[in-house]
């Protein structure tokens, strides 16, 4: 199954994303920031990548065009899972490079879709 790197700060968020995918039977790894989510994305190169965007230090924005410029993990789509939700907002993060952008709070069925069909098109 897939390996899906979920990077968000908040531990109530990213135990609610990794319960609905792990339930799904998706492989879950975490990181707390954009800095560490950049490193874990080169260590690990998962299938594909949940990124929060309010965030200390390096927010998901930056980490998203980091990853999506790099040729180590540019093949690795990124979604865009935030509280931000303006169309402005939306239209910042796929020009980083986001293959999609959701709001939170997420739903199972939105999430699953997103996730789905960004890995059909990847694969």
């Amino acid at each position: 199954m897939a390996q899906i790197l979920i990077v968000d700060d908040s531990p109530t968020e990213i135990h609610v994303l990794k319960s609905m995918l792990e339930k799904h039977g998706f492989e879950v790894e975490t990181a707390e920031n954009g800095t560490e989510g950049i490193e874990r994305a080169k260590e690990l190169k998962p299938d594909l990548i949940l990124m929060d965007v309010v965030m200390p230090g390096l927010n998901g924005f930056q980490a998203t065009r980091q990853l999506t410029r790099d040729a180590e993990t540019a093949s690795i789509p990124v979604l865009i899972v935030t509280t931000k939700d303006q169309e402005t907002d939306r239209v910042w993060g796929m020009r980083q490079g986001a293959k999609d952008y959701l709001t939170k709070p997420v739903t199972e069925k939105s999430l699953l879709e997103k996730i789905n069909a960004t890995l059909a098109v990847a694969g």
